[in-house]
């Protein structure tokens, strides 16, 4: 009995059929559909041979032709509008899936907390989002109706053929298999070359996101030609794998072709010799009417169509599952997602910041607290967890052991927002929001008034910064900042932070890569915001930061000493 268990399917096609399963009933009825279509064939086909019949027999009637081709068109034109409501509903369902799928992958994206790593890169993400996903649509499209037809079609012709010649059943009977056969063989190899496709992509993609990223590097250090070699380089092996998946194909599709031409073929030369009085076996009749011969050459191209489809359809499968490998894979990974549930929340009230016990992998921080309005400058060598000490201050990572208190609410995924809704953030690496740079230093306070934003640009003296653009607030920065320099950009950073009005600043390595002078300014622009009562909350390498904060801690390798 073990033998006959269904296989344990792999993670990638249980992947898959989980993507498909909110729009499951819509594709089976779809389905449905274009059997039922499939099966409107043998009607068109008798009401072609019967009136064919009568008329090389010379007995047929006006009545009868015009009755023949009324069944025919209203039979067809039931059969079209089948097949275009089932494409519609197959379309639906796809456009949802991809929906549903580029929805989830950005929501998990948008809640990845700074420890997330691995498979979390933009470049791969927007691989899967823009190139790999649309390669569920041809199997949605596709796979389920084709397998329904297959299931269905070629027994019910061959039940309809039978009674009428035995031969033409064993031809069927004989040739059909051959195709899913050789298309179950086919498959592994298949889905081999499209896994390796799109493995490929997501190189391209990766290669393209971190040459951009560094194209001002590349563009001092005259790298262009190097660029452009690697660039080649990777084009040429997403060509060679492109090439094998269609060779594959092609390949496949013509033996296919090749089992269902020498079907049809051999059906052909039955029913000829047959007429012909050649053959004196093989039919119901003997001998074999024009009526049967001509419904029997026209049932031959329909039963071997499904089959056709099908071993089509598996190669839309085979792409599909490189997919669902791919978002397996991504969603397997052990990424830590920040705190809380990213909804706006009532802010906490201001309270002293206590730390006890706080453990993140191999780190371990000292226990310390800070009091409202303090300044604070965590320092120490890279790899001593300055930076990650502020995203866990900031609930964008929760510890593996210890606590973070504000006042006497634990710092967890249920005071999460709360407690950011508090708190600003300045970045080392500053974020602008698509459009005038006035929506990134006003976020999420639109009706920030225009004196209310003079005072944030002077205490951040980004003023100047402002007014040397050609659009004033209203000129669109690129999301890195593009158009100003980057101490310009964190100024407008804690700029954006002074307009919050948000009692506590959190900023990691504001002054780091600076010159002196706009170092000097970004210092000053922090003392402001603290001597004007906001908690202020450092990590940084810069000793001239570090002694412009009241309170300075000191973060060894081990993390096991602090100095207040």
């Amino acid at each position: 009995m073990r033998l006959l268990k269904r296989p344990t399917p792999d993670p990638a096609s249980r992947r898959l059929t989980q993507a498909l399963a909110p729009q499951a009933r819509r594709i089976t009825n779809a389905a449905r559909l274009t059997t039922v279509a499939a099966l409107l064939w043998p009607v068109m086909a008798a009401a072609v041979a019967l009136a064919f019949g009568a008329l090389v027999a010379g007995t047929a009637t006006l009545a009868t032709i015009l009755s023949a081709t009324a069944v025919f068109v209203a039979v067809g034109v039931l059969r079209m509008g089948l097949s275009w409501r089932a494409a519609a509903m197959l379309d639906h369902a796809a456009d949802a899936v991809l929906a549903t799928e580029r929805a989830a992958l950005l929501a998990r994206q948008e809640r990845l907390s700074p420890r997330a790593g691995g498979r979390t890169n933009s470049a791969a993400v927007a691989a899967l989002l823009v190139d790999k996903l649309p390669h569920l649509r041809p199997h949605i499209m596709r796979a389920r109706p084709a397998a329904m037809r297959a299931a269905v079609v070629p027994l019910a012709l061959l039940i309809l053929a039978l009674p009428l010649s035995w031969a033409v059943a064993l031809i069927f009977l004989i040739a059909g298999p051959l195709i899913p056969v050789f298309m179950a063989l086919v498959g592994l190899a298949a889905r081999e070359a499209s896994e390796r496709q799109m493995d490929e992509i997501g190189s391209l993609s990766a290669l393209l996101s971190e040459r951009l990223g560094a194209l001002l590097d590349i563009r001092l250090l005259d790298a262009r030609s190097q660029m452009l070699s690697d660039f080649e380089e990777r084009a040429e092996g997403l060509r060679a794998r492109t090439m094998a998946v269609l060779r594959v194909a092609f390949l496949s599709s013509t033996v296919l072709e090749l089992f269902s031409a020498l079907g049809v073929a051999m059906v052909a030369v039955f029913v000829g010799f047959a007429l012909l009085g050649e053959i004196g076996f093989g039919a119901g009749a003997t001998p074999l009417t024009l009526s049967q011969g001509v419904f029997l050459l026209m049932l031959a191209p329909e039963f071997f169509q499904p089959l056709r489809d099908l071993a089509a359809a598996w190669h839309d499968k085979a792409a599909a599952l490189a997919v669902a490998r791919d978002l397996t894979e991504i969603e397997a990974g052990d990424e830590a997602e920040i705190l809380g549930a990213g909804a706006p929340a009532d802010a906490l009230p201001g309270a002293a910041i206590r730390i006890d016990g706080l453990a993140l992998g191999t780190m371990r921080f000292p226990d310390l607290e800070i009091a409202p309005g303090q300044s604070v400058a965590f320092t120490g060598p890279s790899g001593s967890g300055k930076s990650t000490l502020i995203a866990l201050i900031g609930g964008l990572v929760a510890p593996d052991a210890g606590r973070i208190r504000i006042g006497d609410i634990e710092l967890d995924a249920s005071s999460a927002d709360a407690w950011r809704a508090q708190v600003a953030w300045v970045p080392q690496a500053p974020h602008f929001h698509p459009g005038p740079l006035r929506d990134t230093l006003t976020l999420g306070l639109p009706d920030t008034d225009a004196d209310a934003i003079a005072r944030g640009l002077a205490l951040a003296s980004a003023s100047d910064i402002v007014a040397r653009l050609p659009q004033g607030l209203d000129t669109p920065l690129g999301e890195s900042g593009t158009g100003v320099s980057g101490g310009e950009a964190r100024r407008l950073m804690i700029a954006r932070a002074a307009l919050s009005g948000r009692p506590v600043i959190l900023a990691d390595e504001p002054t780091a890569d600076l010159d002196r002078d706009t170092a000097s300014e970004i210092i000053t622009a922090l003392c402001s915001l603290s001597a004007g009562g906001a908690t202020v909350i450092v990590a940084t390498h810069d000793p001239t930061l570090a002694a412009a904060m009241t309170r300075h801690i000191a973060l060894a390798p081990d993390l096991a000493e602090s100095a207040a």
